[in-house]
């Protein structure tokens, strides 16, 4: 499902604190915007099987999420093919519009999901049971508490049926009850065929999900394998 070969990716930093356009453009007149360059990935390899629940480990800055964005983003070298539609859970609710309506949201954040309209009104209902959120379908999202929101966006992202589910830290998405019912649709996904890509420092969480797991660091994959076994590995280096 997907393929990510010989993939590096470079940032440039900028090293001057400014906080104006106008101071910007200053300095770029005068020649004194300097960088330096920051290897988020380097030269990683990974093809992960359809139907896999792979989870990803590392330490802060170890490049796990870039990993996730490098499909989207250009690779500064290297090549990422995913064979499927992808649903993103990094960060719940970016894509909604804060005055529109839950309701007028959900097209919205589906369409950007690269849904129809057509197939978004025939998961309405479904959206609506699974958030919970019935009785406030018609407020505008600004009025809603993050947990709210949250709902509102994993109800969306795992009721279209994605084939790749990209997960990152989202799975304590609300109260205690909704929680149990995240974990219980995640896995009905995965029982379903879909490949899921899974970032969390809850080490339990991903020996409870994940069949396989790949710990990086500093942009390189340190180890790639069967679940217990890299996980083991990777806690020994946080005591």
């Amino acid at each position: 499902m997907i393929y990510v070969d010989n993939v590096t990716m470079n940032y440039r930093i900028q090293q001057e604190n400014i906080k104006s356009i106008k101071e910007y453009l200053v300095n770029v007149l005068r020649g004194k915007i300097s960088y330096k360059e920051f290897c988020a990935l380097n030269q990683v390899n990974l093809h992960i099987n359809r139907g896999e629940v792979c989870g990803i480990v590392g330490r802060n800055g170890a490049g796990k999420s870039t990993l996730f964005i490098a499909g989207v983003l250009t690779p500064t070298s290297g090549h990422v093919q995913i064979n499927g539609n992808i649903a993103p859970m990094l960060e719940l609710g970016a894509g909604f519009d804060q005055d529109l309506t839950a309701k007028e949201n959900i097209f919205l954040n589906g369409a950007i999901l690269g849904y129809s309209k057509k197939f978004l009104e025939e998961k309405y209902d479904d959206i609506i049971e699974f958030s919970e959120l019935k009785d406030f379908i018609d407020q505008p999202v600004r009025t809603f508490s993050s947990g709210m929101m949250m709902r509102l966006a994993f109800s969306i992202a795992t009721l279209v049926e994605p084939e790749v589910l990209i997960v990152d830290e989202i799975l304590s998405v609300g109260d205690g009850h909704f929680q149990k019912k995240s974990e219980k649709r995640m896995r009905e996904l995965m029982s379903g065929g879909t490949t899921v890509l899974m970032v969390s420092h809850a080490l339990k969480q991903i020996r409870d999900l994940c069949n396989r797991v790949i710990w990086l660091e500093h942009g390189k994959v340190i180890m790639d394998g069967p679940t217990q076994e890299v996980c083991d590995a990777y806690e020994q280096t946080q005591n």
